[in-house]
């Protein structure tokens, strides 16, 4: 057996390399990348980059693609139009081409079809909302229109004529979404279908399908847990998977509803693994267990445990080629899926991932961004010496994309006695140690590349860089505050400090910035850890959390509920500190109060370090140190400017025209 990148007989996880039948199909590995969607549809129709995507995916090595944010039905369409409308004969031949490309490259492809019901993903429509009956979901304002007797058959003819659009496109099968709380679960939940005419409805339309191809594939998903009103409760699962085992080809199992399905990088393994011994004998058909399955190690513990086949999506998206990477022992070259769930959930305006630059919108070559061009004279380089400033995400991104280009003298300066920059600090806050992963894979890729590191040094211009052809300044920022002169802790002070910096407090004031973002939300956590019994979080914003992740602010609210005392001051600003306490303005009343505090600590605006003047042919500046934003940001800019860098010191070409000699060579 072989994939793109040769033999897997050595491979690490011989389990997970080993074919496999499932109905009329031969899988090449064990691995699935579960429904996702690429973004690339405008107006309910793949556009292109669509196929590109598809295919760039399974080049990686993923055995089963499940394509996904595909409806059945008009009233289950935003109508932004960003979700694929598979009721429409139009949409089978851009279909096609998706399929082809994911073809090509020896993956089978399974289309999965969804109606959403009475969930409606937060998103604006042209149609009411329904479902089986009138029982609102407490992620909506407003409960759906039951459905009638003969719109119940309707239901069923929509996903019979999805289902016949994709196979025309040339699909190898069908998933029906069961899971999530979408429609179909609804009709399987007796919270949200008194009827108990579920399974009649579910065994309904996969008679539907069936009756469309023998040899197609037909796949379920199922949510496991019941920690939402209408999931599915373990004694309702282990009644229902026996009676659904027969009739389908596989059994896919995920987690949660929506809001709480995509969890973050507080979950430290993947929720289903505890699950599996129960469900194993459940379900005769092969079993695919799915969500945040990042690793090699959590790979072979689910295959370990009885699944058959193991599912990813963020993981894929993060790095497309972790299936060929894990199958032939060079997991640590995987470039981790941190869970930060953040660009991959926006689809503004396709799917881009943060840790992964060289997804792009359509046209380009990889995730725009433009470094500050501080120098440049590629006619005055004499050789390949490039010295990276900084080791926060830019840099290291730089340096190390510098490296894979084949730039062989690359010197990355830190001038504090570790990688990382702030995405170290970052790291080291509660629950969010996923940053730790994509720090472990820039210093793995260092190592491999032998870039040289010089921590604990700074690079001055002079004599410590005469000689360097190109200097990438990647310095970052500062946090500041009036309120840190009056006592004030930064935040990332604070947490670069850990548990100590808060450990004895009876009361912190958070005096957030207004913006929502992760920072304030991290010293609440951070003073939680630290057992302080009484929070009082101030911010000029309208509320807590406001900006990060939805999933994610669902999850963080969980994991704070019932922990500590914590108030909240929205339309509050932090003025001043004295020894009674923290002055709060109140913007609506236009008056003051003060509020006792022990401890304070100031999510303050960052801003760049003051750059030096390099006398060297090629300089640029990237990340905070242009002007401080996301992790994205520098990433991006730390590979825009190696790809140009490496152009110019080869080609001694504009840097508007630049293009590698030898391209960087992705994830």
């Amino acid at each position: 057996m072989t994939d793109a990148g040769g033999p897997m007989a050595a491979s690490p996880l011989p389990l997970a390399a080993a074919p496999l039948v499932i109905g009329s199909s031969t899988l090449r590995n064990r691995l699935v990348a579960t429904a996702h969607a690429s973004g690339f549809i405008r107006d309910g129709l793949p556009v292109g980059g669509d196929a590109e995507y598809w295919g760039r995916l399974a080049a990686g090595g993923a055995a089963l693609l499940v394509c996904g944010g595909t409806t059945v039905a008009p009233e289950s369409a935003p109508r932004q139009g960003n979700i694929l409308q598979l009721h429409r004969p139009e949409a089978v031949e851009p279909l096609r081409e998706r399929v082809d490309a994911m073809h090509a490259e020896g993956a089978v492809a399974v289309c999965q079809l969804v109606h959403l019901g009475r969930e409606t993903l937060g998103a604006q429509s042209y149609y009411a909302p329904v479902a089986p009956s009138a029982v609102r979901s407490p992620r909506e304002p407003t409960a759906p229109r039951a459905l009638l007797g003969g719109e119940i058959d309707e239901v069923v003819e929509a996903f019979r004529v999805s289902s016949a659009h994709a196979l025309e496109a040339g699909f190898d099968g069908i998933e029906l979404h069961a899971a999530h709380g979408y429609l179909l679960e609804q009709f399987l939940s007796p919270r949200t279908n008194p009827r108990d005419d579920g399974l009649e409805v579910l065994a309904r339309v996969i008679a539907a399908i069936r009756g469309l191809s023998a040899d197609a594939l037909l796949g379920i998903r199922f949510s496991v847990d019941a920690s939402e009103d209408v999931a599915l409760r373990p004694d309702e699962l282990a009644e229902l998977l026996p009676a659904v085992d027969p009739l389908v080809d596989y059994v896919n199992v995920t987690v949660g509803v929506r809001t709480t399905y995509v969890r973050d990088m507080a979950t430290e393994k993947p929720p289903v693994l505890d699950d599996l011994a129960r469900l194993r004998p459940l379900v005769t058909r092969p079993l695919v267990a799915s969500h945040a399955f990042r690793t090699a190690a959590s790979i072979g513990d689910a295959l370990a445990a009885g699944a058959d086949l193991v599912g990813m999506a963020r993981a894929l998206i993060a790095d497309p080629d972790l299936p060929r990477k894990v199958l032939t022992g060079r997991a640590a070259e995987v470039r981790p899926c941190v869970a930060c769930n953040e660009d991959c959930r926006t689809f503004d305006p396709v799917l881009l991932c943060v840790v992964n630059p060289d997804l792009a919108p359509p046209g380009e070559p990889r995730r725009p961004a433009a470094p500050l061009v501080r120098a440049w004279d590629p006619a005055r380089a004499t050789g390949e010496r490039v010295a990276v400033v900084g080791a926060g995400p830019a840099g290291l991104e730089c340096a190390l994309s510098l490296a894979h280009a084949g730039v062989a003298d690359v010197v990355l300066y830190e001038a504090a006695d570790r990688l990382g920059g702030q995405l170290a600090t970052a790291a080291l806050a509660p629950h969010r140690a996923g940053w730790a992963a994509l720090l472990g894979f820039y210093e793995r890729g260092l190592s491999a590349a032998s870039v040289e590191v010089r921590l604990g040094q700074t690079a001055e211009p002079g004599a410590e860089l005469e000689g360097f052809d190109a200097v990438v300044l990647a310095t970052g920022a500062v946090e500041t505050s009036p309120l840190l002169e009056a006592g004030a802790m930064a935040s990332s002070v604070a947490l670069a400090r850990g548990v100590p910096s808060l450990a004895g407090a009876a009361h912190v004031v958070v005096a957030d910035d207004g913006f929502g973002w992760w920072p304030g939300c991290d010293v609440a956590e951070l003073a939680v850890a630290a057992g302080v019994p009484r929070i009082t979080f101030v911010t000029p914003g309208t509320a807590f959390a406001g900006a990060i992740p939805p999933e994610s602010r669902v999850q963080l609210l969980e994991r704070l509920s019932g922990t500590c005392e914590l108030e909240i001051l929205p339309l509050c600003t932090a003025t001043g500190i004295s020894p009674d306490g923290v002055t709060v303005a109140h913007r609506t009343s236009g008056g003051a109060t003060t509020v006792p505090a022990d401890r304070v600590v100031v999510v303050g605006e960052r801003r760049p370090r003051g750059a030096l003047d390099y006398a060297v042919p090629l300089v640029l500046t990237v990340g905070d140190a242009v002007v401080p934003r996301r992790v994205a940001h520098a990433i991006a800019e730390g590979r825009e400017a190696a790809v140009r860098i490496a152009t110019a010191v080869r080609h001694r070409m504009p840097h508007g025209r630049a293009q590698p000699l030898r391209p960087i060579q992705p994830n």
